[in-house]
């Protein structure tokens, strides 16, 4: 029987163009389904921050050809 590959939210602070982002889920895509979804700029220490002010736009990322994750214009 075929084990089913886990479904992983990859997620941070620091923005979706984080180096470590990128690291991370490379090196998670060999074990689980990884979806990253992370703001489109630097929120660190603004948790307690939320949106309110305008509504939240998604947009997708790609690296190259391929889809790396969705950025948030909002506090994460």
């Amino acid at each position: 029987m075929r084990r089913r590959k886990p479904h992983i939210l990859l997620t941070n602070d620091d923005g979706i163009y984080a180096p470590g982002l990128a690291a991370l889920k490379k090196a998670l895509e060999r074990m689980a389904d990884v979806c990253v979804v992370a703001p489109d700029a630097e929120q660190s220490a603004v948790g307690h921050s939320v949106t309110l002010s305008h509504p939240l736009r998604v947009r997708e990322v790609r690296l190259g050809r391929r889809l790396f994750g969705h950025a948030v214009d909002g506090a994460p």
